[in-house]
């Protein structure tokens, strides 16, 4: 009984060390964490959602809330380019690379900072997304071009270069420092 309750003492022990607070896991808040936001629009000026970009412990948080868009899944990028031209939003450039990988998560030489999973859009035309890129910045993601996040009409195989088959781009966002 004795080296059963030892055991048990152990793996609380453990266990509550893992909650430490001052823990600096990847994606783990940090104070004062500085951050970027981004208005997606419709190629046709529709509010389509917001996306914010946090910076935490050992990289960026991106989240998405997206609102009026087609039910389905659809492959969300962050792109390169602060610039979304309507009505394709070609603009925004490839996805945002800085490392000079593939794409996709699923690809072994993967994946480009920008690759984020699909985005599913319920019935009601609303999605959320959130995701920790380890190893992106702040200064980075608002370098001298800037960047957008795009939201694509198809989902993204996770794997293909450059884009994942993800279709053509159907909401746009550009970030800025907030």
């Amino acid at each position: 009984m004795r080296i059963v309750m030892i055991g048990t003492a152990a793996i609380v022990a453990l266990g509550l060390s893992a909650c430490d607070k001052h823990d600096t896991a990847v994606g783990a808040p940090i104070a004062n964490g500085a951050g970027a936001t981004a208005s997606l629009r419709t190629a046709s000026g529709v509010d389509a959602g917001r996306v914010s970009a946090r910076e935490v412990a050992g990289g960026l948080r991106f989240t998405i809330d997206a609102k009026a868009l087609p039910p389905g899944t659809h492959g969300a990028h962050v792109h390169m380019t602060g610039v979304c031209a309507p009505p394709d939003f070609a603009s925004a450039g490839g996805h945002w690379n800085p490392t000079g990988m593939k794409h996709g998560s699923m690809n072994p030489a993967g994946p480009h900072e920008g690759d984020l999973p699909n985005l599913i859009i319920g019935t009601d035309g609303r999605g959320t997304l959130g995701i920790t890129i380890p190893g992106a910045t702040l200064a980075g993601l608002l370098d001298a071009d800037g960047s957008a996040i795009v939201v694509h009409a198809d989902a993204d195989d996770l794997m293909t270069d450059p884009s994942g088959n993800s279709g053509g781009r159907i909401a746009c966002g550009v970030f800025a420092a907030g």
